[in-house]
């Protein structure tokens, strides 16, 4: 240990020291443990389906004698679509576009045929987030088709045993193809087609084909792209669960559809991450001025041997190095045992979210976040040092 450690470290107060690690860790710990948690919990409802993202809502007229009209729902006009889209909550608007025809499927079997009468709907591209084979191609030779995860369970494991069918698996349903049948509503014009299920969704509660096929066959067939109007509206909002898009809905008689626990748990869980994290923030800012005023009275103590030293000659940086070292060392010694604690505090709750399906993400984002927020202490702390010796100087 050189001359100017020896006489500026006699006055070193390790309890004050330790005070600042011991504060500074409980900020990381809790800073860093919402942040990893947050990125390891949202998977359990953003997997829910691979199709439509969790930030988007199905809404539909709520069925009263004021939005029926001859027994239908009254589609919605475009000063509505245009009044929704003006919500602050809301990002995007996209329309769900009906078949006006009638659609029949057939599917092989073994021998055996299942045929149905189907319907189709339709969302603009963009609502949709994963990419499916053949989705936006230019000819439809082989029509691409999502159904609901829970059709395939209901005919599997109700009508399947019933009727004497096979029972088939997601694997097996893809691979078969569908007859397809559409025919106008006055009989005069048919169209023979091929289909494939290219996808499940577990949230979507409808039948879709691509929009460019089915705005096309509707004009085809019906001489209109929308020839129902619009009954249903997909919308990207940017707070899925906000208690606002409750009292809208309430106030225009709308209704989301399927179900709300996925949006409120991730709006919740949003909150909860926040409120977390303002807490860690609010410590660890404490325990910086825990340092920061550790340094100075422990220079304040120093400030003649300080002024001496730096009347000898030495340099700012030699003088303001032990110093220095206590902000460095005591920084990234709370750092590491935050990371440990948060590494310790996975083993805890990973097997829970495991079995809630739920798939964990890396552990880089929370190193990132602690390693930002330590250095943004250390730079701040060096540069009071750094002003505190200058000051000593000039004094």
């Amino acid at each position: 240990m050189n001359l100017v450690n020896r006489l500026l470290s006699k006055n070193t107060s390790k309890a004050r020291i330790a005070g600042f690690i011991l504060s500074n860790f409980i900020g990381l710990l809790i800073i860093c443990g919402a942040v990893q948690f947050y990125m390891d919990a949202r998977s359990i409802w953003s997997s829910d389906d691979s199709f439509i993202h969790s930030d988007y809502l199905v809404l539909n007229r709520r069925v009263t004698s004021s939005n029926t009209v001859d027994g239908s729902i009254r589609p919605f006009s475009e000063s509505e679509i245009k009044e929704l889209e003006s919500q602050p909550w809301v990002r995007s608007v996209g329309k769900f576009v009906a078949n006006g025809f009638k659609v029949r499927a057939s599917l092989p079997r073994g021998g055996h045929s299942l045929s149905s009468d189907m319907f189709f709907e339709a969302i603009p591209d963009e609502f949709i987030d994963v990419a499916t084979p053949g989705w936006r191609s230019d000819n439809y030779a082989e029509v691409p088709v999502i159904i609901p995860k829970d059709y395939l369970t209901l005919y599997n494991f109700g009508f399947a045993g019933s009727a004497g069918m096979p029972q088939i698996s997601e694997q097996i349903m893809s691979g078969l193809p569908l007859n397809l049948t559409l025919e106008s509503n006055d009989g005069t014009k048919t169209l023979h087609r091929t289909g494939r299920i290219v996808g499940y969704s577990n949230r979507l509660n409808t039948i879709l084909v691509p929009k460019r096929f089915l705005t096309e066959t509707n004009l085809q067939l019906c001489g209109s792209e929308e020839p129902n109007g619009s009954t249903r509206l997909i919308v990207d909002v940017s707070s899925p669960g906000d208690i606002a898009i409750n009292d809208y809905l309430e106030s225009h008689e709308l209704e989301q559809s399927g179900d709300k626990t996925a949006s409120q748990a991730s709006f919740l869980l949003k909150i909860v991450t926040g409120i977390v994290m303002s807490i860690g923030i609010v410590i660890t800012l404490l325990s910086f001025f825990i340092l920061l005023l550790s340094i100075s009275l422990l220079m304040e103590k120093n400030r003649d041997k300080i002024h001496s030293l730096l009347m000898l000659g030495y340099p700012t940086a030699e003088v303001a190095s032990p110093y220095n070292r206590i902000i460095a060392r005591g920084c990234t010694l709370a750092c590491l045992l935050a990371l440990c604690g948060i590494a310790a505090m996975r083993l805890y709750y990973l097997p829970a979210l495991k079995g809630l399906g739920g798939e964990t993400s890396g552990i880089l984002p929370t190193i990132i976040t602690g390693v930002a927020a330590t250095l943004l202490i250390v730079i701040f702390n060096l540069r009071a040092v750094r002003t505190k010796v200058l000051a000593s100087y000039r004094r």
